[in-house]
């Protein structure tokens, strides 16, 4: 039977290519929406947070 084991930099290296990752996703999308979409969501999130916009 063959086990194999990760290094403690294998392990620390998960989270940081994990928002990375996540990063360059949100860049991408927000690159290919209309404004208008985006300025919808900022607002929203706004609202949401309970922060004054108006």
């Amino acid at each position: 039977m063959t086990t194999t084991t990760q290094t403690r930099a294998d392990l620390s290296l998960m989270p940081i290519a994990f928002a990375t990752l996540a990063g360059l996703m949100l860049l991408f999308a927000s690159g290919y929406a209309q404004a208008s979409v985006l300025h919808g969501a900022a607002h929203d999130q706004r609202h949401a947070m309970a922060f004054p916009c108006h």
